[in-house]
């Protein structure tokens, strides 16, 4: 990933996840992917997808607290009530993310007794027009 796509990813996470403090910075390891940092904490990745000729892009995001409190601990976390959790009709394994009514990803569970959780959110080469 080059800096102007570092940037511009990093301009729809803060405007989707509703915080200015998130910083996208490459990946020590790997150069195509990204790190996700709020303030001093490493709080997720990106990675591309250049397969069929498209270019995206995949957040992804452990959590490591329990369902009953997932939106309480992402709206601290990001210091908003704007996110929310919305139930995914017959799937129980996981939920959507929305900001508002803009939905932003899918949170499922990393085991069976739902203990802990991965938001992955698609970012589309779309998506950062914008930005």
């Amino acid at each position: 990933m080059d800096k102007a796509e570092l940037k511009k990813l990093q301009g729809f996470l803060r405007q989707a996840l509703a915080n200015e403090a998130i910083k996208v910075a490459p990946a020590k390891r790997n150069p195509d992917d990204a790190e996700v940092h709020l303030g001093e904490r490493q709080i997720g990745a990106i990675t591309v997808d250049d397969e069929d000729g498209d270019r995206s892009f995949a957040f992804e995001m452990k959590i490591p607290v329990e369902r009953p409190i997932l939106q309480d601990y992402l709206r601290r976390l990001f210091e908003t009530d704007k996110l929310k959790i919305v139930p995914r009709g017959k799937k129980s394994d996981s939920v959507e993310l929305n900001n508002g009514d803009d939905f932003l990803g899918v949170i499922s569970a990393d085991d069976p007794k739902g203990k802990s959780y991965t938001l992955q959110i698609a970012i589309l080469d779309f998506d950062l027009d914008a930005f």
